[in-house]
């Protein structure tokens, strides 16, 4: 749950920013904002959808528990890897252009998923999900900025801020909902079939009303930078998953050390790239910036526990306690509740009256809300009820949203202008990449602890490896409230950098 709402291109405030066709007007401009909500509202859903289908999915496919992990990380990697090309695509060859590709491809990719016969298919489905989602997300805010001026842009940004808080909280929830109603006895099939429907009517609102613009200045596309990075994240991520069913061989140590060693290439490769006076995928001089390396360390803690949390509540409500699919998915309920009203109170007004100390305070209402969890399920086990857990969601869920809205402001804050776009897009892609380090290392520690477990009965199990791992998870937390600690006091106001620092929830 920690994906991004798109990185665009910067800097969008410059007044030679785009070259453009006629923005539309009227009803054309509403039908061009529907088409534009619906892709976001789509791949905002997916990215956390899947989770609660999880266990349905587990019995039909006869997936392994290394193969669930990658249907939640294999879509989390895809689309952290293809982000900052897919903007660099829209600058080039015209936003309206990619936005329509990765749609089509995106509803393509749904179809596919639906109709998945091995775990396999799905893994791959749902990568090109990611990919194609890489490409249509970046151009969503680059569009509003041309289709409404700047004295009208408040308005469409606060209804996609809006749309997007809803549609990430409100996955687990459509998700059971969805797979529980079993429409044509599709199951846990329909979760990404209602994807048809809903992608051609965007597809048909794009083509028509969606105005095309382009960067007048043409980039340059880093793709090597892209294949070694997708090439060291894999090299890591593969064997962390397969690792523990496979018994942990030589190869997965050797892999993960060669992933490692591929990774510093790829931070040398960007390093000389930058200094010739090229394009890189990363301006590692960013990180010369202490505020802003605090940042992306800060969120690596934060999202690694966070998305790690989200794969294993849904296991342990569904298989542990063995919850129907809705009962599990209602009882996300207290959290999905507490986001969005902590997040715009964080952002209208803590952030402003107490500074950085609202994303050192976060962490740490959600290590106390773990915490409230881990204590209630070792009290009442088996029988533990949605309303035994409400308290701890609650906090879990207040705690994200303290982080997650002004997160961004304090990162970007000391940025220079010239550096913005590629600082916007570095942090949308770390809260990615941290998401699929997360289900991949949270993933294994978690099915590690079941095995380890000497319980007695399958909740005892299951009890034992969820409070075992989210004692591991509140810890992160702690580390996450340290790292904020180097952030900047208070974070300066009308940043360019900061509008694009819109995390999905």
């Amino acid at each position: 749950m920690a994906e991004l709402l798109g990185a665009t291109s910067y800097p969008i405030f410059c007044k030679e920013f785009m070259k453009t066709s006629a923005p539309p007007v009227g009803r054309a401009r509403t039908f061009a904002l529907v088409s534009l909500f619906l892709a976001s509202f789509m791949e905002l859903l997916d990215a956390t959808i899947v989770n609660v289908a999880l266990p349905d999915i587990e019995r039909a496919l006869g997936a392994q528990n290394a193969e669930l992990q990658w249907m939640v990380a294999s879509y989390t990697l895809a689309l952290a890897i293809g982000l900052i090309t897919g903007s660099r695509l829209g600058d080039i060859y015209g936003r309206k252009k990619i936005f329509i590709i990765g749609l089509i491809v995106f509803t393509v990719a749904s179809v596919l998923c639906g109709a998945a016969t091995n775990p396999e298919m799905l893994i791959a489905s749902r990568a090109l999900q990611g990919f194609a989602s890489a490409a249509m997300i970046p151009q969503v805010l680059s569009s509003l900025q041309v289709m409404y001026k700047p004295s009208e842009r408040a308005g469409a940004m606060a209804g996609f801020s809006a749309l997007a808080g809803v549609a990430a909280v409100s996955g687990p929830i459509l998700g059971a909902v969805l797979t529980n109603a079993d429409l044509f006895g599709w199951g846990w099939r329909t979760i990404f079939f209602v994807n048809i429907p809903v992608g051609l009517f965007a597809v048909i609102c794009a083509i028509k009303f969606v105005p095309e613009s382009k960067a007048p200045v043409r980039h340059k596309l880093d793709l090597s930078g892209v294949v070694i990075l997708a090439v060291g994240m894999l090299a890591i991520l593969y064997p962390l998953t397969m690792g523990r069913e496979e018994g942990w061989p030589l190869w997965t140590y050797l892999s993960m050390l060669f992933g490692l060693l591929v990774l510093g290439g790829f931070v040398m490769l960007q390093r000389r790239e930058e200094k010739s006076g090229g394009e890189p995928l990363v301006a590692v001089s960013l990180f010369k910036s202490r505020p802003f390396a605090a940042g992306i360390v800060m969120m690596f803690l934060f999202f690694i526990p966070m998305n790690g949390f989200f794969l294993i509540q849904t296991l342990f409500l569904q298989i542990g306690l063995e919850y129907p699919i809705l009962k599990a998915g209602l009882t996300m309920v207290p959290f999905s509740l507490m986001v969005p009203i902590l997040a715009g109170l964080s952002a209208a007004i803590l952030a402003k009256k107490i500074g950085r100390v609202v994303l050192q305070l976060g962490p740490l209402v959600i290590a106390v809300g773990f915490i409230v969890l881990i204590f209630t399920v070792h009290s009442v086990g088996g029988a533990v009820t949605p309303w035994h857990l409400l308290a701890g969601l609650a906090l879990s869920g207040a705690g994200f949203g303290m982080v997650v809205a002004p997160v961004g402001i304090f990162v970007l804050s000391e940025v220079p202008t010239k550096f913005a776009g590629s600082a916007s897009g570095l942090f949308n892609t770390t809260s990615q990449l941290a998401g699929a380090l997360g289900v991949a290392i949270i993933g294994t520690i978690y099915f590690n602890s079941l095995e380890a477990s000497t319980g007695t009965s399958q909740a005892a199990v299951f009890i034992d490896g969820f409070t075992f791992t989210m004692w591991i998870m509140a810890g992160g937390m702690v580390l996450a409230s340290i790292a904020a600690t180097f952030l900047p006091r208070w974070a300066s106001e009308n940043d360019p950098a900061q509008d694009s620092a819109l995390i999905e929830l």
